[in-house]
């Protein structure tokens, strides 16, 4: 066995941390445990208050442009709550993906006391990230933005304002299909209401101007499009990743597999968790309600309790 020492050159590619500086790897992984996720990114921010907008713009026009005017009460009824439902299981995901925890490693704990409990075996080699200044586990990236390496990081998404990986990857997978089930079914109940309004010569067939409906209805299919677009491919590439078990980042730099791969099946429950069950498409499953009070951390990116 390689004395401490030894084993430090093998793995020193940056400086380590001073000996006297403590680290508490359980107590870290503990108050990681207690804490409330949330990226203090301008973008990020900015970018998940629009994607709020558009959903409830979106159910506005589908609800009281469309639905309530209708003269056919089930098909107002039916279609109100399929859209309502869907629209609140996508915005149950995005928050889901925003507040979690994608696999962050802990700060600073690439500490000679942590190094020793590693109990490295010959000649084995660790990294270092010299940014935030932890232990590198295998196929863990640094985000910029969140300032904090994090396993299996796929991207950086802002209309999440977090990165998408390890932890937080299945609700990810489920707000892109949420999202593009609630534009596909807005952007049928649009051509509906278009045959219906021409067929009737835009009489009764909203509460509003015709004007005005032909405009809301117009953004509502350019939205509609946009997001459907978007997301289906966005929703095609995460399934992708997870069956063959390789991140976008591992994808574009083309890097090797150095770990046994869990392909197709294997990947997705090892992402979503089980066998295959309505728990896969619930983003409220292992949710717990806890009273939280928030104060923001000093100095770091996400927010603590």
């Amino acid at each position: 066995m390689q004395s401490s020492g030894h084993r430090f050159r093998d793995v020193e590619h940056h400086p380590l941390l001073a000996e006297n500086d403590s680290y508490d790897s359980s107590s870290s992984e503990a108050d990681m445990a207690e804490r409330v996720w949330f990226i203090r990114d301008g973008c990020g921010m900015v970018c998940a208050i629009m994607t709020w907008l558009l959903v409830v713009y979106a159910d506005f026009v589908v609800t009281f442009v469309m639905l309530l005017p209708s003269k056919d009460f089930w098909y107002s009824v039916i279609n109100g709550v399929l859209f309502n439902c869907l629209a609140v299981l996508a915005l149950s995901s995005h928050l889901r993906t925003m507040l979690t925890d994608p696999g962050a490693v802990p700060k600073g704990n690439a500490t000679k006391e942590y190094m020793d409990n590693l109990q490295l075996k010959p000649g084995e080699v660790i990294y270092k990230c010299p940014k935030c200044c932890s232990i590198k586990p295998e196929r863990a990236h640094h985000c910029s933005i969140c300032k904090r390496c994090i396993r299996k990081m796929d991207h950086h998404c802002p209309w999440v304002n977090n990165c998408v990986g390890e932890k937080n990857q299945r609700f990810f997978v489920l707000f892109t299909m949420y999202i593009a089930l609630i534009s596909a079914h807005a952007l049928i109940l649009c051509g509906f209401q278009f045959f219906s309004c021409v067929r009737g010569q835009w009489t009764e067939c909203s509460d509003f101007s015709p004007p005005v409906t032909v405009i809301l209805m117009i953004f509502l299919c350019l939205e509609g499009f946009l997001f459907l677009t978007f997301t289906a491919v966005m929703f095609g590439t995460q399934i992708h990743s997870i069956c063959n078990d390789e991140t976008e980042i591992e994808r574009l730099k083309s890097e090797k597999p150095t770990w046994e791969r869990r392909l197709r099946w294997e990947g997705m429950k090892s992402v979503f968790g089980g066998q295959p069950s309505l728990l896969w498409i619930n983003p409220f499953a292992g949710f717990r309600i806890r009273r939280l009070l928030l104060r923001a951390k000093k100095g770091g990116p996400e927010f603590s309790v």
